[in-house]
C-alpha cells in the first residue's frame, strides 16, 4: 500500500471532501486550530494516534485510514482479506444464508466498486440473454443493469433508474473519492436511452417521495420493485467493510406473485 500525498495534504483534501473548516475539524477531534494547521502543512507531524483520530473524526473509509497512515508514516491498522480467506469464511456463510433466504425475491452482494460478488437464484433468473461480454468476472452489476447490451432495454422506466443509479454513485464518489467509481458513474450517463424505455414508467402506482422502482420486463410481465443496502456493522477488515448486499422486494402485490411464479417454474425444472 502506497500514498501519493504528504499526510498533511492528504488530511486538508479529506476535510475540505467532509466540507468541514479547520475550526469545525479541531473542535470534533478536540484538538487546537493552530495544532491541525501545523499538521497540514507538515510543520507538525502526527502520531499514529492522531492519525486513527482524525481518520474516525472525518468518517474515511477503512481503506483511506490505511493510506493516511502510510502517509504519515506508519504501518496500516485495518486488514484487508480476500473473500475466500478462511478468516472471513463465517462472514461469507453469513451473506449467503442472507442471499438464499431471501428467495423468491432477488438479491446480491457486490464490491465497493459494484462487481458482483454472489447472487440468488431469483436474481440470476432476471438476467436473461444479455450479451456475454458483460457476465465476463469481474461482473459490473451497474453496467449491467444500463448498458444497452445488458438490461437496459428491458428497464420500463430506464432514465429514472439511470438517473438513481447515477445520483447514487455521486455520493459514494463524494464520499470516498474513489477513482474507479467516478469513472464508472460518467460512464453510466453516457449510455443512450433504449427506443422501448422512452415511453416512461409503467402508470397505475406512484411511488414518488418514497422510493425509485426498477420496473423491469419478464416473461410474467412487468417487475416492480424497490430494493434496500444492507451492510456489515462495526468492521475492522476493510474487505468486509466495502461489502454491501441488495435486496429487492416486490412494490406491489402482481410483482410479489410474479416473482413466486418464477421461483415455483425454477423449481419444477430443477426437478
Amino acid at each position: 500500500m502506497t500514498a501519493s500525498l504528504p499526510v498533511g495534504d492528504y488530511l486538508r483534501e479529506w476535510r475540505q471532501r467532509r466540507r468541514m473548516s479547520q475550526m469545525d475539524l479541531a473542535l470534533e477531534a478536540e484538538i487546537s486550530t493552530r495544532h491541525l494547521s501545523f499538521l497540514e502543512t507538515g510543520r507538525s507531524q502526527p502520531s499514529r494516534e492522531m492519525v486513527l483520530l482524525l481518520a474516525e473524526k472525518l468518517d474515511m473509509p477503512l481503506r483511506e485510514r490505511n493510506i493516511m497512515l502510510v502517509s504519515a508514516g506508519y504501518a496500516p491498522v485495518y486488514s484487508e482479506r480476500s473473500l475466500d480467506d478462511p478468516a472471513l469464511a463465517s462472514m461469507r456463510h453469513a451473506v449467503d444464508l442472507v442471499l438464499k433466504g431471501h428467495d423468491p425475491y432477488p438479491a446480491l452482494a457486490v464490491d465497493r466498486h459494484w462487481s458482483l460478488v454472489s447472487a440468488n437464484e431469483a436474481l440470476v433468473s432476471l438476467i436473461g440473454d444479455v450479451d456475454p461480454a458483460l457476465m465476463k468476472p469481474p461482473v459490473n452489476v451497474l453496467r449491467l443493469s444500463v448498458h444497452p447490451a445488458g438490461l437496459a432495454r428491458r428497464i420500463v422506466n430506464f432514465t429514472e433508474w439511470r438517473h438513481h443509479l447515477v445520483h447514487r454513485l455521486q455520493h459514494q464518489v463524494d464520499a470516498t473519492g474513489d477513482a474507479v467509481l467516478a469513472a464508472l458513474t460518467e460512464e453510466l450517463r453516457s449510455y443512450p436511452t433504449p427506443d422501448a424505455a422512452v415511453r416512461g414508467p409503467r402508470q397505475g402506482h406512484d411511488y414518488a417521495g418514497l422510493v425509485v422502482p426498477l420496473q423491469l420486463v419478464t416473461e410474467e410481465g412487468v417487475l416492480t420493485l424497490f430494493s434496500t443496502i444492507t451492510i456489515f456493522g462495526t468492521p475492522v477488515d476493510v474487505t468486509l467493510s466495502e461489502l454491501a448486499i441488495e435486496a429487492f422486494f416486490p412494490a406491489d402485490a402482481e410483482s410479489g406473485e410474479a416473482l413466486r411464479r418464477m421461483a415455483g417454474k425454477r423449481q419444477a425444472a430443477a426437478g
